[in-house]
């Protein structure tokens, strides 16, 4: 977006539902969600999921939910609970964080995918779905991913979504006890158009085999859209 002449603040994302093809996107009420999301993401062994969280670790789902209904309720995040399409079942989460409405900035973070979506259609859809509600239907102007340096699943995940990596922030944050260094990755808007048009290929059935296995990479797909621009 070039000519801000007219810009006007945005609406806060994530207080509506966002519905896909095989997972819907919904907003988080500690009542409904906290003990299936808990449980979604393994009880007690979700601090393993959460080993980079500055929080934690949690014993009980109550503990867990205190902590993310703060959050919420602060207006810190916008908490987003992935759940199966078909079924309602309740699969992870991510948040809408440090949502800047008059620049038209959020982040996305306190990313955590239970086992049963690891590696699926899902765990892409919800995050194409994420990322158009701020692009497409709010106007925003730029999409962040912010992690612990040391978190190399978190740095290929935001890699694969096709967010750019920007630098590293030296000793950013105190994180239990330790220095943290912040990897920032962000896609903007002049980005988005090439990273749906893969993600929308990536998710086709086309895309999959007799088995169920993708054919092409997101990555090569928006390689291939790219080049062909």
């Amino acid at each position: 977006m070039s000519d801000l002449s007219n810009w006007t603040p945005r609406k806060r994302p994530g207080v509506s539902v966002l519905q896909g093809r095989f997972s819907k996107v919904v907003p988080f009420s500690r009542e409904e969600h906290q003990e299936a999301l808990w449980q979604a993401l393994g009880g007690s062994e979700a601090n393993e999921l959460m080993t980079y969280f500055p929080n934690g670790p949690y014993e009980r789902a109550d503990q867990f939910g205190a902590w993310l209904g703060e959050m919420n309720d602060n207006g810190a995040y916008q908490t987003m609970i992935f759940c199966d399409a078909v079924n309602g079942e309740i699969l992870g989460m991510a948040s809408y964080m440090r949502i800047d409405q008059n620049n038209g900035v959020a982040e996305v973070g306190a990313v955590a995918h239970g086992p049963q979506m690891a590696r699926s259609k899902i765990a892409t859809e919800v995050h194409y779905l994420m990322a158009k509600h701020v692009f497409d239907d709010l106007g925003y102007r730029r999409y962040e991913w912010k992690l612990n340096n040391e978190n190399m699943p978190s740095h290929k995940a935001a890699q694969r979504y096709g967010f750019t990596f920007e630098g590293v922030f030296r000793q950013h944050i105190v994180a239990k006890g330790k220095n943290r260094d912040t990897a920032w990755y962000a896609m903007i808007d002049q980005d988005w158009p090439v990273i749906k048009s893969a993600m929308q290929a990536w998710l086709s059935d086309e895309n999959f085999d007799e088995n169920d296995l993708q054919i092409k990479r997101l990555e090569d797909m928006r390689e291939t859209i790219q080049t062909a621009k």
